[in-house]
């Protein structure tokens, strides 16, 4: 039998979690809901998404274990430069247990968006995350526009063009 190596470990342990239990509250988001608000804190002070009404949000779970959270990474600071203008605020939700392990992991991939932590994964509970990375994209009246699970370099193109559809084309 292989040896789990502690990344693998982590992973299998979140998949589990939410499998068994954590997933109770879980929401599948369709298109026109509102997304949940939550307040925690941030890597440069309390982040809050009711704070980003009026903004295009692109709202990313991620951890640092996370190998395609590593890929999405300088995709979504890409994303923010290319279209923070024209109102596009992404917002990364890091769900490690120890804010260390995402200090860490930001201190080889940093962010030039919004890091918020959240240890105890309430809100991923909350917005029915079952695998990482999740994002949803989220208008500027609140309103969710798309759910996405993985991150894959053909993923690319298509969120780009829904984060720009959602930004109105501009």
């Amino acid at each position: 039998m292989k040896r789990l190596t502690l990344n693998t470990f982590r992973a299998t342990l979140f998949v589990l979690m939410l499998s068994f239990g954590l997933n109770t509250s879980a929401h599948a988001f369709e298109k026109g809901d509102k997304a949940p608000d939550f307040v925690l804190p941030g890597k440069t002070g309390v982040v809050k998404l009711s704070d980003k009404t009026g903004s295009v949000v692109y709202l990313d779970f991620w951890a640092s274990w996370c190998g395609p959270c590593r890929q999405s990474f300088p995709w979504m600071n890409e994303m923010q430069a290319k279209y923070k203008s024209k109102g596009l605020q992404v917002v990364a939700v890091n769900l490690d247990a120890k804010t260390g392990d995402a200090m860490q992991f930001l201190a080889q991939e940093p962010a030039e968006f919004a890091v918020a932590f959240d240890s105890k994964g309430q809100t991923p509970r909350v917005y029915g995350v079952k695998g990482m990375p999740t994002s949803f994209l989220i208008d500027r009246n609140g309103k969710v526009l798309l759910q996405h699970a993985g991150f894959r370099p053909a993923d690319k193109e298509e969120l780009e063009k829904q984060i720009l559809a959602a930004l109105g084309g501009k």
